[in-house]
């Protein structure tokens, strides 16, 4: 398939994740990130599902609640939500550390910047990775990456002496 062939796409509607309590989850992922609810799913009275908005260009987030499936899909990193760039995800890493929050701080990643290990109330890792890259995806080159850690560690290390002019 040539990419004319290819069909048309716009990004990514939503993600959803199961919960254990919707009220838990609305207040984290407003105080943590600024989501804000905007559709509420009911079943005879009973809130059955939430979907929030990011005020800044964050993707749409469904939660549905389902405890089961939720304890079972805790851990797994399941998405990496965009941040523009270097700087904004160093400010992120501050507010969350701010609000208590653990994460492994941000780390060079194989084509931009990432700062993962942040859990949900239910446990669901939230990771996030740099829209704006350090390294040209546009040649016709596949990147391999064989040992994520060292391979990276090594291209951190290449792109800060480019950057320095030391190459």
């Amino acid at each position: 398939m040539t990419m004319i062939d290819a069909p048309v796409l716009d990004g990514v509607h939503h993600l959803k994740l199961p919960v254990a309590d919707l009220d838990r989850t609305q207040a984290w992922y407003s105080s943590r990130l600024g989501y804000r609810p905007v559709i509420r799913f009911t079943k005879h009275g009973r809130a059955t599902g939430l979907v929030m908005a990011h005020p800044h260009g964050g993707p749409m987030l469904g939660f549905v609640l389902d405890p089961e499936r939720a304890a079972r899909a805790s851990g797994f990193d399941y998405f990496s939500i965009g941040v523009p760039d270097k700087d904004g995800i160093d400010q992120l890493a501050e507010r969350l550390t701010t609000f208590g929050e653990r994460h492994a701080g941000v780390h060079f990643a194989t084509i931009g910047w990432i700062l993962p290990e942040t859990h949900d109330p239910d446990g669901h890792e939230v990771r996030f990775y740099t829209t704006g890259h350090h390294t040209d995806l546009t040649g016709d080159e596949v990147i391999v990456v064989e040992d994520p850690v060292g391979t990276e560690a090594q291209r951190e290390e290449a792109h800060r002496a480019r950057a320095n002019g030391d190459v």
